[in-house]
């Protein structure tokens, strides 16, 4: 007797098949293949409001420095919509500054607070680190997994750890105070979340992987209210008006209420599998435009009306889009959503109808968020490079052989890339104009001088440093040692079986010929006569 997943199996194709004469062929796969949301949508009576979106302030004045400005969230505004206007364009050549080195995955960002950044590793180590020279000023272990960017305001770095202990598959959030990394407050979750948190007038937002969404209070945790999504919430949630956005991996997006969590509208969408099921959402959306922007891994990037819910458009995409967008009316160009995807392509999207404006094929799969930062896209791709390209025509200004997943935040003056496990800063020259600036003109032989000048002369000072530190570690053996013996302070050993304690020698310092000093015992000589009746002088051993 067949089972009764083959009695299943054997139904379904004996419906395919009476659809099949009913239909006929190619009626059947319009039917499988045309269903739902698959292929390109454009609706054009979906609501557009022209008017950029409201943005933190460009720079910091100029007597406060650039250490002044704040990136406090992943996304930079709390409508994610990870663009950075600047009154002048960066143009390589980029002068590196300073690396922070690690074997430890770094998949999000750090956040950068009035004089530090705050970076989270996937170890769920917190770091925080002067912007100027990328010194740690502290480190915090918050707990064993982590995958999200930290927010930081008035003094407190806010965190959401993935697994909150090994082989604890239940996640915390954390706040920690941004001067010494100090735990003001702790909260267990149930389930692991890796959203990346976000601050919103004493309130904190972000989900989590059992569906549920939290609104806590920023001063001590407690729990201020939750909703509940159709699957895990994996993307940040992003902020416009009195309303959140959030996309979850059973392929809803969502619209609550900021003040108590109510669903204001929920729209599905059935891109996946021929059109019966929904992709997943991972990508954090970005809201701009009176639309809410989003990636899905159905390979379809999607356009939704931020006041009803209703699909504004759908771009088809050549694989899976895990990629965060970044949305923008960069100077000389219209609104535009860009984005990644794993067919390697960044797409630069017209953002009322999604009808692609250019793409660009970057050579590896797109997987974290796109940054645009004054008129230069940012992407990195798996395969371990960053990219930046013009956002008027997608033209590569700038490659960088380290990256993984989300690029770069910046100050408007520099830039700090996001290797694999290594982070970097950069000095950038100020460009002339917003629009697509002239290729980056070879160095003058006087230029090449002065950049190799620079470079030797950061070597001399590190190895002068390191002989610093040698010297002065010698200096500290010896007068340790001398202290014991003038103290009489003695110390045991065993020689031949037998224990024997002494003071310590003195130390004697010779170089040696490969120029290196060393620092040895030395030992009282004892001399006698051999069988030959020589005599014989050497160190007294044990």
């Amino acid at each position: 007797m067949p089972s009764r997943p083959r009695r299943r199996r054997r139904l379904v194709l004996a419906v395919l098949a009476a659809l099949t004469v009913l239909v006929g062929g190619g009626g059947l796969a319009v039917l499988l293949l045309g269903g739902g949301e698959q292929g390109d949508v454009v609706n054009t009576d979906v609501e557009f409001r022209d008017e950029a979106p409201e943005a933190p302030p460009v720079r910091a004045p100029a007597s406060e420095g650039p250490s002044a400005f704040n990136w406090p969230v992943y996304g930079f505004t709390k409508a994610r919509t990870q663009y950075l206007p600047v009154d002048k364009p960066l143009r390589p050549p980029f002068e590196r500054r300073w690396k922070l080195g690690g074997k430890i995955l770094l998949e999000f960002p750090p956040v950068l607070g009035a004089r530090s950044m705050y970076l989270l590793k996937n170890n769920a180590a917190l770091y925080a680190l002067a912007r100027q020279t990328g010194k740690v000023r502290w480190k915090t272990k918050l707990g064993h997994l982590a995958a999200s960017s930290p927010a930081v305001a008035h003094n407190t770095v806010y965190s959401v750890i993935l697994e909150r202990g090994k082989g604890i598959r239940k996640g915390r959030v954390v706040a920690v105070s941004a001067k010494d990394g100090r735990t003001r407050w702790s909260r267990k979750l149930p389930s692991r979340a890796e959203s990346s948190p976000l601050l919103h007038r004493g309130s904190l937002y972000f989900g989590t992987e059992n569906g549920t969404v939290y609104a806590l209070d920023a001063s001590d945790g407690s729990v201020e209210w939750t909703a509940k999504a159709a699957g895990a919430v994996k993307g940040a949630l992003a902020l416009e008006g009195d309303r959140l956005f959030m996309a979850d991996y059973g392929g809803a997006v969502q619209a609550l209420r900021l003040r108590d969590g109510k669903r204001l509208w929920r729209t599905e969408t059935r891109g996946g599998r021929f059109g019966l099921s929904a992709g997943n959402f991972y990508s954090t959306p970005a809201v701009a435009f009176g639309r809410v922007y989003v990636g899905n891994t159905d390979g379809g990037v999607y356009s939704f009306s931020a006041r009803t819910g209703k699909l504004a458009w759908r771009k088809e995409t050549g694989g899976f889009v895990y990629s965060s967008p970044a949305v923008a009316e960069v100077p000389g160009t219209r609104p535009t959503v860009y984005i990644g995807s794993y067919d390697k392509k960044l797409y630069a999207l017209d953002a009322r109808t999604g009808r692609p404006r250019w793409t660009k094929n970057v050579g590896g799969r797109i997987s974290g968020g796109v940054t645009v930062i004054g008129d230069l896209v940012f992407s990195s791709t798996l395969e371990g490079r960053t990219t930046a390209v013009t956002a008027r025509s997608g033209r590569t200004i700038w490659r960088f052989g380290r990256g993984k997943f989300n690029p770069v935040v910046s100050t408007g003056r520099g830039l700090f890339v996001m290797g694999s496990t290594s982070m970097f800063a950069f000095d950038g020259r100020p460009g002339s104009s917003s629009g697509d600036a002239p290729k980056a003109r070879p160095l003058t032989a006087a230029e090449r001088r002065r950049v190799i000048g620079r470079r030797v002369a950061r070597r001399k000072q590190a190895q002068a440093r390191a002989l610093a530190r040698r010297v002065a570690a010698r200096r500290a053996a010896v007068a340790r040692r001398n202290d014991l013996r003038r103290r009489g302070v003695r110390f045991c050993f065993r020689s031949d079986g037998r224990r024997v304690c002494r003071v310590p020698e003195p130390l004697v310092c010779v170089r040696g010929a490969d120029g290196r000093t060393t620092c040895r015992a030395r030992r009282p000589v004892v001399c006698f006569t051999d069988a030959d009746g020589r005599k014989v002088c050497r160190a007294r051993r044990g």
